[in-house]
């Protein structure tokens, strides 16, 4: 097993070693306790500057052909196994408080953005050959909101979906304020 990876992306007191950002994988998995998508792990883990990209892509191919984490379902969701859970306790204390501090925080937001995926719901949709975004607000199979917004062009509507999926809770409440004051 190779001892050094990719440093590209990554932060002072980020990890650079593929046995740690393995570790680290198996930390955050158990911590989190719900199914999460390899492709947002490694770019939380990325954009955190906690370690880059491509090595905890890598890392989740390997941890998952050992048996440390599984994968359901048929998207990229992964979950900790009883191995892995032993990995993370076990070697938690090789990582840094650093790394510990900010990957704690990441998965705290990693939560939040789980929820909030849950809780919508998009459609790209073309009405006299224009095209609109449809961003819903769900509560379980409720819908409580429906907004659809003209787009430029397609391209805009990852933007406006990433940006709505920041906090879909705040924006509905805004909406309501506004329409009830």
């Amino acid at each position: 097993m190779e001892n050094n990876a990719t440093s590209a992306g990554v932060r002072l007191g980020g990890l650079f070693n593929t046995a740690e950002i393995r570790i680290l994988i198996c930390y955050i998995l158990n911590a989190v306790n719900e199914p999460v998508s390899a492709s947002m792990l490694a770019n939380e883990l990325h954009f955190e500057g906690i370690a880059n990209g491509f090595e905890v892509s890598d890392a989740i191919v390997a941890l998952a052909e050992n048996g440390h984490i599984k994968s359901i379902g048929e998207d990229d969701l992964y979950v900790v196994t009883d191995k892995g859970i032993d990995t993370a306790n076990t070697l938690k204390d090789s990582l840094s408080f650093i790394v510990k501090d900010r990957a704690f925080a990441l998965t705290v937001k990693m939560l939040a953005r789980i929820k909030n995926i849950k809780q919508t719901k998009f459609e790209v949709i073309r009405e006299n050959n224009v095209p609109y975004i449809v961003c819903s607000v769900l509560d379980g199979d409720l819908l409580l909101m429906s907004i659809k917004v003209l787009l430029s062009d397609e391209n805009q509507s990852s933007a406006i979906k990433e940006r709505f999926l920041e906090n879909p809770t705040e924006i509905y409440k805004t909406i309501i304020d506004k329409l009830t004051k």
